[in-house]
């Protein structure tokens, strides 16, 4: 069992790699690997040309790409991103906006959760937009003590959130006992929702 660990911080040492590293750290501590992959700020945006709907992939090669082939095999994503103007990092939303719809993965019944950093405020749009690319996925989202969010202005600030740090690493083990169930219940149960997908467009 795998979760694959988003850094969306383009700061070394960052605020975000902090907690990231927390719900690392607890995973490890259950038997789950990790993984935790970091961004450069040079993701560009989905150009929606469809092209990913003949190659399986993103027509942009980069990193996006590498982290769709992980996702074949991984149990589930953590996505770190600090909150710039009470939002997601520009950088995360463009990842996440092409990983989701170029790559061929299936991440039905894998768990999802959302890492919010801010100096003080914005961390409920952050962890709004980040939960959407999970719920409309058939992925099962997973939350903590308290929102996943942990707060830090200059980078190692979080280190002295206590209760952010707890949130983090009562949500590692969290994660790790999701998917454990999920794990035991594949081999007992199975989703029948054999319905054909349907599309309604509101013109046309």
């Amino acid at each position: 069992m795998k979760i694959i660990l988003i850094n969306g911080s383009p700061r070394k040492g960052s605020n975000t790699e902090i907690a990231l590293s927390e719900v690392a750290k607890s995973l490890k501590e259950e038997g789950i690997d990790t993984e935790i992959i970091s961004l450069t700020s040079d993701v560009n945006g989905c150009m929606a040309c469809s092209a990913c709907r003949k190659l399986g992939k993103c027509t942009i090669d980069d990193i996006v790409n590498v982290v769709a082939e992980k996702m074949k095999t991984a149990d589930g994503i953590v996505v770190g991103s600090p909150t710039y103007y009470a939002s997601t990092n520009g950088t995360v939303v463009s990842f996440l906006d092409r990983l989701f719809y170029s790559g061929s993965f299936n991440m039905e019944m894998k768990v999802g959760a959302a890492v919010c950093i801010a100096r003080r405020a914005g961390t409920d749009t952050n962890f709004d937009v980040i939960n959407k690319y999970f719920t409309i996925s058939n992925m099962i989202v997973v939350g903590s003590q308290y929102w996943n969010n942990a707060f830090g202005r200059l980078p190692g600030d979080a280190k002295q959130d206590e209760e952010g740090m707890q949130t983090m690493r009562h949500l590692g083990k969290n994660i790790a006992f999701v998917v454990k169930c999920i794990n035991d219940g594949k081999q007992k149960y199975k989703i029948n929702f054999n319905e054909e997908h349907k599309m309604t467009n509101f013109i046309g």
